[in-house]
């Protein structure tokens, strides 16, 4: 008990408003949960903060998968049909989270829709995306600039058009900033911002200090 919550202040303090806090802020001790773009081990990370929830990843790949795949169910499908499956799941789902992965989408808006679709009235959705911001920061390793990485779609998701789908399809916003920036983070990615020029490489920090990510917590009211 005593290192969960030492756990739960460590997110709150070091990544506030982050895919780890928005799930601890579910109450539901059991949710469906549907991960969208769920590569970089995230279902280890969401069974770890919600054990007995029932997990649906999906993806285009088995993308970084480095430990042990603890979902209960996952779905790899091409990218021309990405959100044709997602749809096909429609109101099954307390949570829905898509950390980083609208920007790789090739029908954002179609994605973004059937996300929407798969959450079960009062579900809360989670988005981060690249801000629209980060295609005139510089160009560094790990990705800084929008165009550093080469699977990016176009231009960032549009921040006003998201919320405005979001307001448009029965969902009520919780939280959310174009540029996450939160304080401690930010002083660490401002104190290290010589080291990682000079190495010519990103991290967590540095997108804070930054403010790399789109941030956004929703609710469906019906």
């Amino acid at each position: 008990m005593k290192s969960n919550l030492i756990t739960r202040i460590f997110r709150r303090i070091i990544f506030p408003r982050m895919k780890g806090e928005f799930l601890q802020s579910i109450n539901n001790s059991n949710p469906s949960v549907l991960d969208v773009g769920c590569g970089n081990d995230s279902p280890s990370l969401i069974k770890s903060i919600l054990p007995s929830c029932v997990y649906t990843g999906i993806d285009v790949s088995d993308y970084n998968q480095t430990k042990t795949n603890v979902a209960d169910n996952y779905i790899s499908v091409f990218p021309d049909v990405f959100s044709d499956e997602i749809l096909k799941m429609s109101n099954s789902f307390d949570v829905v989270l898509s950390s980083h992965n609208l920007e790789h989408c090739n029908k954002r808006e179609e994605t973004l829709l059937a996300m929407i679709k798969a959450l079960k009235p009062k579900g809360r959705l989670y988005l981060s995306f690249p801000s629209e911001k980060s295609v005139k920061f510089p160009s560094r390793q790990g990705t800084l600039n929008y165009y550093d990485d080469n699977t990016h779609k176009d231009l960032p998701p549009s921040y006003e058009k998201v919320l405005e789908i979001l307001k448009e399809n029965n969902m009520s916003v919780l939280y959310s900033t174009i540029s996450h920036k939160p304080f401690l983070p930010w002083l660490i990615g401002c104190l290290t911002e010589p080291i990682s020029k000079i190495k010519n490489k990103t991290n967590y920090y540095t997108w804070c200090y930054y403010g790399f990510q789109t941030i956004i917590w929703a609710e469906k009211t019906k």
